[in-house]
């Protein structure tokens, strides 16, 4: 699979082929939602808590006599069945993280890759690389007609570039090892340097 490579500043930088394996694939929904499901949960902090009948600050005095009243049999005000009472199986602290294996994973990475790739979304640059200034690089972007875009670098970012990308609203810039499902899918183009091409070539063979 071949595709143009591009400047930031929109020249053409010859061409790449890209791996059928990684980029060619008929992207699975089904897959993708399993990867982006694992992620969210893993993501999800779980410190969500109620208090029960026995942590809400009520006395433990029955609250009227048991027979002869008219009413239901009641011990005390702090029951789930009253107001202000405690919760009943509410939420406590807990991981809602799950297990996905590795070899997963790594097939709904090809996937959201494959995806972008077919949606006309991914885009290859020559280098991300810039002179540190944020006007001059939003610019760029402007002119390149990314809105909402999500950059791969390779083993590392350039540090210059992201410092003028820090500020870009709808720009983000991962290294390679940051490639994730949930983030590809989110943006609308994905932007993969050639040394990120490389570098994730290596890391999902």
């Amino acid at each position: 699979m071949k595709l143009d490579v591009i400047k930031l500043d929109g020249g053409k930088a010859g061409s790449v082929d890209l791996d059928e394996a990684l980029f060619g694939l008929e992207p699975r929904a089904d897959i993708l939602h399993r990867v982006v499901r694992w992620q969210r949960n893993n993501a999800q902090q779980g410190t969500h808590k109620v208090k029960t009948r026995s942590e809400v600050s009520y006395s433990t005095k029955k609250i009227y006599r048991q027979k002869g009243t008219g009413g239901a049999r009641h011990g005390a005000r702090s029951a789930p069945i009253f107001r202000k009472g405690g919760i009943y199986k509410g939420p406590t602290p807990r991981s809602h993280g799950h297990e996905l294996t590795k070899k997963f994973r790594k097939l709904g990475l090809r996937h959201a890759l494959s995806a972008k790739a077919k949606a006309g979304e991914l885009v290859i640059i020559d280098a991300a690389a810039s002179e540190g200034k944020t006007a001059a690089l939003a610019k760029q972007v402007k002119d390149l007609g990314w809105k909402r875009a999500l950059v791969i670098d390779g083993a590392s970012v350039d540090e210059t570039f992201a410092q003028a990308a820090r500020n870009i609203e709808g720009l983000d810039i991962l290294p390679t090892m940051g490639a994730n499902v949930y983030d590809i899918l989110k943006r609308d183009t994905l932007v993969i340097t050639k040394a990120g091409v490389e570098a994730l070539e290596a890391r999902l063979k």
